[in-house]
């Protein structure tokens, strides 16, 4: 208590002495109106010093040698200043420093919130109209009108900033959505939109310990309706110490709405995309194919890791983002949370008694993450009563009984990589992208996601083709899909391609009961 006293006496009396010094314009450190010579702010330190019981064999306070001696001691730091005073000095950063110096520690992500700093560079750049005039008019009008700005909650201004520099940032995209493909029943300029705002997809490992890992994009390519992200890195982290790996979508804060190219030091947004659980990664992870040096592993959804046949370390790790809302999911949501598709409220249809069962849109292309192999789209698709087996309406795009329908591929299936020092193509896996609309061409069910060709156990029912057979067979909650691939003159042949839609998945869409 008496350290306590003592400190507060000799601030109040540095106070006094500095406004006789300074003129009654000045109280304390806060105004900041004139400039304090060196003589002060020794006198002030050398007050503080003995406040706080620290003993210092200068006795006599005064001039630039002083100062250095008293900072030599560490009598002196930042974070030991006052609020006051950290306010007045951060009112002199701009915005990109303002909100790096948050990120410091606690006490100044506090201070750095403050919402006169914030409220001040909010009328600054035109966005409200101000709430205080200049110094020249009566103080008492100024301080009330920063009472009513402090009245709000901490950070109150610092979030309308943002805000409205993120939403200035995506003038415009709005627009860009409104057309849509008819073919894909998605808007036709996804792609455009993704660019425009910037938005980059990161890589964040977490371990035991919390500590994270961030992996910044190598390669970005944009399909019809996906885009595939690849990450590679020289080192990564020790694969049985990570605890998760989560997909950010990340844009830029446009600090200068004028500046269409953004800075190095402007803040970045994240926005969590999917996550997945690497505890146990032989548990949520499927093989699907290898070559001499790496092992391809599937995650639900969409999420190729490779790893190094010769140990346990990752090669890289490549992702298929399908564009079904994947501007929201990749701006709209937090830093910990994704962002919550809008519920769908069914409509039941009293007069058609097969509803649910017929109109549906398949649109299916297999690429890697380069070139296309095969793309097409299938109308009309029907599923009769008898054919709900297992929980699953079965819709039959290509028959392998109609040779008409069959459809030829180009090339050889593979899907090639690389990292700094290494690269190679693994056979017989591709990415696959799927699209059903439902009968009112609205997206129904939307996956991207690796697949394999496995050789087929039995004999080709085909006598048309005497080359390999290949199966493709993917499944999720939702639906599957089942393709057969038939070699023949130096190319492969589609020969049956069935989808298969759950009865859940239907039955809450159309508010049926099969």
């Amino acid at each position: 208590t008496g350290v306590l006293t003592s400190s507060l006496t000799s601030r109040n009396s540095h106070r006094r002495f500095h406004k006789q010094k300074m003129g009654p314009e000045t109280d304390g450190f806060a105004s900041g109106r004139k400039r304090m010579d060196d003589g002060t702010l020794s006198q002030y330190l050398y007050s503080k010093s003995l406040a706080q019981g620290q003993t210092c064999k200068y006795k006599k306070p005064g001039g630039q040698k002083f100062l250095q001696q008293l900072l030599s001691k560490h009598l002196l730091s930042v974070e030991s200043l006052p609020a006051e005073i950290l306010v007045k000095i951060f009112s002199y950063l701009d915005v990109a420093s303002l909100l790096c110096a948050g990120c410091v520690s606690k006490r100044f992500s506090l201070i750095a919130s403050d919402n006169v700093l914030w409220c001040k560079i909010f009328a600054c750049r035109g966005l409200v109209k101000r709430t205080w005039k200049s110094s020249a008019v009566d103080k008492h009008t100024e301080s009330l009108a920063q009472i009513s700005v402090q009245d709000k909650p901490l950070g109150y201004w610092k979030k309308e900033c943002l805000r409205t520099w993120t939403s200035s940032g995506k003038a415009g995209v709005g627009q860009m959505l409104r057309s849509i493909n008819k073919f894909t029943g998605l808007p036709r300029r996804t792609a455009e939109a993704l660019k425009s705002l910037g938005v980059h997809w990161i890589v964040v490992l977490k371990d035991k310990s919390g500590k994270e890992f961030v992996v910044e994009p190598t390669g970005v390519h944009f399909h019809d309706t996906s885009v595939t992200v690849s990450w590679t890195a020289a080192f990564w982290p020790n694969l049985s110490s990570l605890t998760a790996l989560q997909i950010h979508g990340v844009t830029w804060v446009h600090l200068d709405p004028s500046s269409k190219v953004p800075k190095k030091n402007w803040p970045r947004r994240r926005s969590l995309v999917t996550e997945y659980d690497l505890t146990n990664l032989k548990a949520v992870s499927v093989p699907i194919a290898s070559d001499k040096l790496i092992q391809l592993s599937c995650l639900t959804p969409g999420l190729l890791m490779a790893l190094w046949k010769e140990g346990v370390g990752i090669t890289f790790v490549m992702a298929c983002l399908h564009y079904y809302h994947l501007l929201e999911r990749s701006t709209l949501g937090s830093a910990t949370s994704q962002y919550q598709l809008p519920p769908h409220q069914p409509l039941l249809d009293d007069i058609d008694p097969d509803c649910g069962l017929h109109g549906y849109y398949l649109h299916i292309e297999l690429h890697n993450n380069e070139e296309s192999f095969m793309s097409g789209g299938f109308r009309n698709l029907f599923c009769k009563r008898d054919y709900i087996q297992n929980g699953y309406l079965r819709l039959t795009a290509i028959s392998y009984k109609k040779t008409s329908e069959h459809t030829a591929f180009s090339g050889r299936v593979g899907l090639s990589w690389k990292t700094d020092g290494f690269e190679g193509k693994v056979q017989n896996c591709c990415l696959m992208d799927v699209t059903v609309l439902d009968d009112e061409e609205k997206p129904f069910w939307c996956v991207s996601t690796p697949v394999s060709l496995r050789p087929s156990a039995n004999s080709s029912v085909c006598y048309d083709y005497t080359g390999q057979s290949l199966n493709l067979h993917y499944c999720d909650a939702e639906g599957k899909i089942h393709m057969v691939l038939e070699w023949e003159a130096d190319q492969y042949y589609l020969t049956n391609l069935v989808l298969y839609l759950s009865t859940d998945k239907v039955n809450n869409w159309f508010g049926t009961n099969y």
